[in-house]
């Protein structure tokens, strides 16, 4: 279970990128950063 303060796992997702499309990015490309991570895990289904 994932807690506040917690380290988060090492992860790889594909995320679009304006101007170059889409592209696999790893969560620790931005170790050291700060960042926002948001999910959606309904946007992409079929109801």
């Amino acid at each position: 279970m994932v807690r506040i303060g917690q380290e988060a796992v090492d992860f790889e997702a594909s995320a679009y990128v304006e101007g170059v499309g889409f592209r696999p990015l790893k969560l620790s490309d931005y170790k050291g950063k700060w960042i926002v991570l948001c999910f959606y895990p309904g946007d992409f289904t079929f109801v």
